[in-house]
């Protein structure tokens, strides 16, 4: 009698696999890459240099408890480093949370145009998503907490939000918590936190310390420039914290990984640095692209949503053309945005030429 491997579950086949940004166009060998929202300046080269030196203990097993690392992070970012766990990116504890907290049939909410993987993880638990809209592309508070029911045990939000930039108060997002039972979890995906400049916003430190049931989730992907060697950490009550401990693998980031971490976010310089590039070259990019007739979304991260026509010079006319320029940007309408691109602020120059490429398509008859 043939074997046949066991079925997934039917929920989990009808998801369509997540598809990160391009990364090269056909005929093509040098190219500009706008499409995963990556450091302008590429990798920091404090961690470079700490990732060479950690390829001497190769041989060796890592820190399984990222001690060093986490003692790192929690005196940049005035936390509790005990209340911290690194990830295998911020990727991998989305998925421990779920694993930890979902069981089938249960109701994730997540937003409209919330990051894809939160759906993934979620359906992969045999979890529920409930799927809420936003008004003018930002979370709305009010929309969550209607959709809010007995069954509910989980919370996605991004903020800021991608592809959509844009982000919710702390006090917006303090009313919310306050007005949700304990058993559900706020998971506050804050992985463009440090491109924000806003003095009403709060990546989530405040409202962890506030709420036991508020995760805060953050990435080495962005400002870092380390989104190769794949590493994240959350900050949690104590007692989230120890359920994802309970359950992430033994040695789930490697030495390289954890080397690097620590070079990069003591190396505030870096970040400063970036910080200040990105603000003013999102303006300038904002700014031109406005007067060009394109409307742009008011973006607290390291990209703009850019919105074309329904019909005419559209996001898929307006790709391909930047795409024979050699400038890769993303597609959205897998978020339901298929009348926008998101492109990533990158170093000058890249900024520049995207900007010329985007004027000479809207110049064209």
């Amino acid at each position: 009698m043939k074997n046949y491997p066991v079925c997934a579950h039917l929920s989990v086949m009808s998801l369509k696999p997540y598809v990160g940004g391009a990364s090269a166009v056909k005929g093509m060998d040098k190219v500009i890459k706008l499409s995963s929202n990556e450091g302008a300046f590429g990798t920091n080269p404090a961690a470079v240099a700490a990732c060479k030196n950690a390829a001497d203990n190769l041989f060796r097993y890592p820190d399984g408890g990222s001690v060093a690392l986490r003692a790192a992070i929690a005196e940049v970012h005035g936390v509790d480093a005990n209340r911290i766990v690194c990830g295998n990116g911020s990727d991998e504890l989305i998925g421990l949370l779920c694993h930890a907290y979902l069981r089938e049939h249960d109701e994730v909410v997540i937003t409209q145009y919330a990051f894809l993987m939160y759906r993934l993880y979620a359906v992969g638990c045999g979890a529920q998503p409930v799927t809420v809209p936003e008004k003018d592309y930002r979370v709305d508070a009010d929309a969550i907490l209607k959709v809010i029911t007995p069954k509910t045990r989980m919370i996605f939000i991004a903020n800021p939000g991608n592809p959509t930039g844009t982000y919710l108060t702390k006090d917006e997002i303090r009313r919310l918590c306050r007005f949700l039972p304990e058993n559900i979890v706020i998971v506050l995906d804050a992985a463009y936190a440090e491109f924000v400049d806003s003095a009403d916003y709060d990546a989530g430190v405040a409202l962890v310390d506030e709420f036991p049931n508020v995760v805060m989730l953050r990435t080495f992907s962005k400002i870092y420039g380390l989104g190769g060697v794949r590493l994240g950490w959350s900050y949690a009550s104590q007692e989230i914290t120890d359920v994802l401990n309970r359950i992430r693998g033994p040695f789930n980031v490697n030495a390289v990984a954890q080397a690097a971490g620590i070079a990069a976010v003591q190396d505030r310089a870096f970040v400063k640095k970036s910080f200040e590039h990105n603000k003013k070259w999102r303006d300038i990019l904002t700014r031109e692209l406005t007067d060009i007739g394109l409307t742009v979304t008011p973006s607290a991260a390291n990209f703009v949503l850019v919105h074309f026509p329904h019909t005419g010079k559209t996001a898929e006319r307006a790709d391909e053309f930047l795409q024979s320029r050699g400038i890769i940007v993303r597609r959205v309408a897998s978020y339901g945005l298929p009348d926008a691109l998101r492109m990533t602020i990158g170093n000058e120059d890249e900024v520049k030429a995207l900007l010329a490429a985007l004027k000479d398509f809207m110049a064209r008859d």
